[in-house]
């Protein structure tokens, strides 16, 4: 519940310095304001398949039902922030590419991205033996979780629509290359999605917690 709050005080304050504080782009003009929702929703959903890769590779390797419950934990709200991140960015594409959508090299990766994710939730649901489900869900999440690599070098091995990172450029610091506002602007947005998603993850893995308990009192008749 602390998280929670914090979560809620963090996402205010960055809307405030997002819509308030915060000049608008020199070239974009206001429709850029979305960004500081669009970057900390993609960051957060790498972070969450980073989850998913750890808790897989973890359960690979010592076969524990938590590291499952924190890999599958994470997928689910690594597939909620990705969706998040295509629709943000399909708002933002409209006024500035002109459609909403485009086949470009870092949409179509992403949107590869979701579709994996969503397969493996699928693929979680459809297999009624839990081991087995666990075990091939870890493969299909270590492999998901490759796609992150490619995802943000994309933008420099193709020709695409999708901007390069202004922040995080190997030639530049993020305050010589971003407005100082919009900096902390993006900041305290991007810590306010961290302390979501942490919030999220500690539900989640209370519930999966919570699902092995009644399947072992269902088992064995006891607490």
């Amino acid at each position: 519940m602390i998280l929670g709050g914090l979560a809620l005080v963090f996402i205010l304050a960055g809307l405030y310095f997002a819509l308030i504080q915060a000049p608008p782009d020199a070239y974009q003009g206001e429709v850029q304001r979305i960004m500081y929702l669009h970057i900390p929703s993609i960051l957060t959903a790498y972070l969450s398949f980073f989850i998913v890769f750890v808790g897989s590779s973890l359960f690979l390797w010592k076969r524990e039902k938590r590291d499952d419950i924190l890999a599958y934990a994470g997928a689910e709200i690594g597939v909620l922030f990705t969706g998040l991140t295509i629709v943000e960015g399909s708002i933002w594409g409209k006024p500035t590419w002109g459609v909403w959508w485009t086949w470009d090299a870092r949409l179509t990766l992403t949107a590869i991205l979701l579709l994996i994710f969503v397969g493996y939730l699928m693929l979680r649901s459809l297999i009624e033996d839990e081991n087995r489900s666990a075990v091939c869900g870890a493969v299909l999440g270590i492999i998901g979780f490759l796609d992150i690599p490619l995802i943000h070098m994309s933008v420099y091995w193709w020709r695409t629509l999708h901007q390069p990172p202004s922040i995080l450029r190997p030639d530049k610091l993020p305050w010589e290359n971003v407005h100082p506002s919009m900096l902390i602007a993006l900041s305290i947005n991007f810590l306010a999605f961290l302390l979501l998603y942490f919030y999220f993850l500690s539900l989640r893995i209370h519930v999966g917690e919570m699902q092995e308990e009644v399947k072992r009192i269902k088992l064995y008749g006891v607490v």
